[in-house]
């Protein structure tokens, strides 16, 4: 039987077919090679003496990773605990990626405490933003919940204080530790927000990016806050706050800082003193401005001239930061840490 003859436009769609199935398999192969690759690059740990341990936290918003930074060669004494710096990234990053460009495990090694790096899925957001500003349809307060849990399971599971435990964030990172702060006020001694928008400023994606532009912080936005946030009794319960930010930044305005002070200086009842400006070496010069309140220090306002949406003084060859700024995490443990010992001091019969 003779065999029926292949048209010239069969012939030349098969090989068409050929073509783009080989070009299909060997992207999917290129894809799942860069997949597998980036997986293990946030899996390997970040340069550096001591333990990246992983864990994974449920919550009402679902699972959320975190690593655990433990410094090397700790001689822990029978019963003690050390302190816990929650550290929470901003968009476009990963714990890993936040451990790296500010260096701050280095600052745990030397001063000895652990460090807490929690995760945003890229489910729940896309571009790995924490959803800070989300609080009408209840998402925000789910992640809060759920960041709540990772803490609480690392105090169950390492030699930590729960007494002694202090929060940072950078940009929504930083909206994020302030939700927290106002949340769970008696959880934290004290938190930093670098970059980020004033509490109280958006309750939805669609208000998010004019807080982020200052849009949407009026003149009584402290007053108005400070009634969202609960009873007065509940004000005097907010821990010590340090606001870092850049006059520089384009992303989140800089108006986010002053405002943010003035949130919390109206809910602590803390007043403003005397603006000095400090620099070291060639950095960024910075106006700091305490607000006291029976001679403790309720906020520090900490405004750098010249810096963009970055970490300040972070490793240049990351995203996101910016070297010659002040170091932002010297700035942001010696904060803590003073406030640290008051607590301790506090304790001490």
């Amino acid at each position: 039987m003779a065999r029926r003859a292949i048209s010239p436009l069969t012939r030349a769609y098969q090989r068409n077919l050929k073509a783009l199935t080989k070009a299909t398999l060997g992207s999917s192969k290129r894809i799942a090679t860069q997949v597998q690759r980036a997986a293990a690059k946030q899996l390997k740990p970040p340069p550096g003496r001591g333990d990246w341990l992983p864990g994974v936290a449920l919550g009402p918003a679902g699972a959320r990773r975190y690593h655990l930074y433990r410094p090397p060669d700790l001689q822990l004494k029978f019963g003690e605990k050390l302190p816990l710096l929650v550290m929470l990234h901003g968009c476009g990053q990963t714990g890993r990626d936040f451990a790296i460009s500010t260096r701050m495990n280095r600052i745990a090694e030397r001063e000895g405490f652990m460090v807490l790096y929690p995760e945003q899925d890229r489910i729940a957001n896309a571009q790995g933003c924490w959803n800070w500003y989300d609080r009408r349809s209840g998402k925000a307060d789910a992640e809060a919940a759920t960041l709540m849990a990772a803490v609480d399971q690392v105090l169950m599971l390492y030699p930590l204080d729960r007494e002694r435990v202090a929060l940072a964030g950078l940009s929504a990172g930083a909206s994020m530790a302030a939700l927290l702060a106002t949340r769970y006020p008696l959880r934290f001694k004290a938190v930093a927000m670098h970059s980020g928008v004033a509490p109280g400023a958006a309750k939805s994606p669609a208000t998010a990016l004019g807080a982020m532009r200052g849009q949407h912080v009026p003149p009584m936005l402290a007053t108005a806050v400070g009634k969202a946030m609960g009873a007065a009794a509940v004000f005097a319960t907010l821990p010590p706050l340090l606001v870092l930010h850049g006059d520089a930044d384009t992303v989140v305005s800089a108006s986010n800082a002053s405002s943010t002070a003035a949130v919390w200086a109206v809910a602590t009842g803390a007043r403003a003193g005397a603006v000095r400006t400090v620099q070291r070496g060639k950095r960024h010069p910075m106006r700091i401005t305490d607000f006291t309140r029976r001679g403790r220090v309720a906020v520090t306002l900490c405004e750098i001239a010249g810096l963009g949406h970055a970490w300040s003084g972070g490793v240049s060859s990351m995203l996101f930061t910016d070297a010659a700024g002040p170091d932002a995490s010297k700035l942001v443990w010696a904060f803590a840490a003073r406030q640290l010992r008051l607590s301790a001091g506090q304790r001490a019969p």
